[in-house]
């Protein structure tokens, strides 16, 4: 970590750009943890207060409010740390679904220290509709059923969350293209986080030996 940051990775991109399929991938890859905030609200008892509250703003294609996003995000962040599931000394952070919007870009600051971001482009809307309504039938996610509702969340997401990536310095934007095999966009993206993994493994071991 740098200081009490976690070092991080941001897998961005818009919906059905296949954040979570790379996510997942890369998480299991020894040196990585991922971690989706989608996967986090899902996860949540939807009778609860935060749940009623995410369901709410999901179902009908909006952002949740960033103050329930932060506080649930971290808290679950923080449980995986206590479980020893996610290590900070020695994982890399791969995050999706977070930051979404500019003003979250800023409340995460005091908690991730982003090494990287790589941004899944895909410029075919229709394409990445058929992707998510495929992706809603498999998963049996409601949130995704609604083409209505997937468009919005394509507005919301040129609106709200695309100008995220304003937010950080040019040099650490790669951009990867997100149509084509899964496993092709998996070896465009490891050519661009595995140097990250690198320098964080050789960190810790000069570390490892000043402590000797």
């Amino acid at each position: 970590m740098a200081g009490n940051r976690y070092q991080t990775v941001l897998l961005f991109g818009a919906p059905g750009s296949g954040k979570g399929t790379q996510g997942k991938i890369i998480g299991r890859i020894p040196g990585f943890f991922h971690l989706s905030c989608g996967d986090v609200f899902r996860s949540l008892d939807i009778n609860s207060t935060e749940g009623k509250v995410i369901y709410e703003y999901s179902s009908t294609g909006r952002l949740v409010p960033d103050d329930v996003t932060i506080r649930v995000w971290k808290r679950h962040l923080d449980a995986l740390t206590v479980l020893s599931h996610y290590k900070p000394y020695e994982d890399i952070l791969i995050l999706d679904g977070i930051p979404r919007n500019q003003h979250q870009a800023e409340l995460v600051k005091e908690h991730i220290d982003v090494l990287q971001i790589v941004h899944l482009v895909c410029r075919d809307e229709d394409a990445m509709v058929h992707r998510i309504r495929r992706r809603a039938i498999r998963e049996n996610r409601a949130d995704d059923a609604s083409e209505d509702v997937i468009r919005r969340r394509f507005h919301v997401y040129e609106e709200e969350t695309r100008p995220v990536l304003e937010c950080y310095p040019k040099e650490l934007i790669s951009e990867v293209d997100a149509i084509g095999p899964p496993s092709d966009v998996l070896l465009k993206v490891l050519n661009n986080i595995v140097p990250m993994q690198n320098t964080h493994f050789q960190t810790k071991l000069k570390q490892s030996a000043e402590g000797a």
